[in-house]
């Protein structure tokens, strides 16, 4: 199963020539949820190749401009392009007024049909779930309601040992369902079991996406082992105090989460403005913990090389 997270924007409340607002993608056997849609997503998805119409989910965080701006116009290009399915959106509650009334002004009408989720401000909840992936949001603590949210894969395919189809001559259209647990039966009818026929695949992928934030010491727990950890960076460390009065995390706050969650990797993003040198960002960072990363617009993560 593929599993893939594609950087559309990292940048904080303004956008600049190279760094676009908070949106991402993430590729989930070759399904697609988009997290966040600040002002500019729909050149960042033409840049890298995405269809919109391929977006079935969009999960925004909270609603400040940088991580939603870009949605109403998304939705309109899925409108104008004739979209007929479905569209799911998770957000908080005041969102679906907003985008109510900038369609009832418009005088426009959906071709397509717009189901809102609303998250809730106060407990976590699973917000979609099939037999692949499992979805819920995080209990963010900002200067408004803001959820992060944690993807789980689901039920990967076994995998099959080839010395064991040449043995028991195990014809291809029987492959796939032994990867998804079957038994096999020969030709002389012995049973042979699933076990003995296939190893267990590489681990589950997972990734949480913690948006603007302070430090919530309560989601290391809830977050614990994951495959990689989106955390925002608004500010070094010698601006913590400006940090906590605005409600977002410095350098120390994120790599000390990702620490304390024994995270396997740590992306950070949502720089402000005022650092003009990323790296120091990034190695102010890596002082915590080491295996950490700076997000860019266009980046491209594969979780099966993580």
């Amino acid at each position: 199963m593929s599993f893939k997270l594609i950087i559309l924007g990292c940048n904080s409340a303004i956008p600049t020539i190279k760094k676009n607002p908070i949106a991402q993608l993430l590729n989930a056997d070759e399904r697609f949820f988009l997290i966040d849609c600040g002002e500019g997503t729909q050149i960042q998805l033409l840049k890298n190749k995405i269809k919109a119409q391929r977006i079935d989910h969009i999960f925004i965080s909270h609603l400040h401009g940088d991580h939603y701006f870009g949605l109403i116009g998304l939705i309109n290009t899925m409108h104008l392009q004739g979209r007929t399915k479905e569209l799911n959106l998770y957000a908080h509650k005041q969102l679906k007024e907003i985008i109510d009334l900038q369609f009832t002004v418009s005088n426009t009408e959906l071709r397509f049909p717009l189901f809102f989720h609303p998250i809730p401000k106060d407990k976590q909840k699973v917000l979609f779930e099939d037999g692949k992936i499992m979805i819920s949001n995080l209990i963010l603590k900002h200067s408004i309601p803001s959820s992060g949210f944690l993807f789980l894969e689901k039920n990967k395919k076994r995998n099959i040992l080839k010395e064991k189809i040449k043995k028991y001559n195990i014809p291809i259209n029987r492959i796939e369902n032994i990867k998804l647990g079957e038994e096999f039966i020969t030709n002389s009818g012995k049973v042979i079991q699933n076990s003995e026929l296939t190893t267990i695949s590489d681990s589950l992928h997972s990734y949480a996406f913690c948006s603007d934030t302070e430090y919530v010491e309560e989601n290391t727990k809830k977050i614990k082992d994951v495959t990689l950890l989106y955390h925002e960076v608004t500010f070094m460390k010698e601006l913590q105090g400006k940090a906590k009065k605005t409600g977002h995390s410095t350098t120390i706050d994120a790599a000390t989460i990702a620490k304390k969650a024994r995270v396997k990797k740590l992306l950070i993003g949502h720089f402000s403005k005022r650092y003009k040198n990323l790296n120091k960002i990034l190695e102010e960072t890596k002082s915590i913990f080491p295996n950490s990363i700076l997000a860019s617009d266009g980046m491209l993560i594969d979780f099966n090389f993580i």
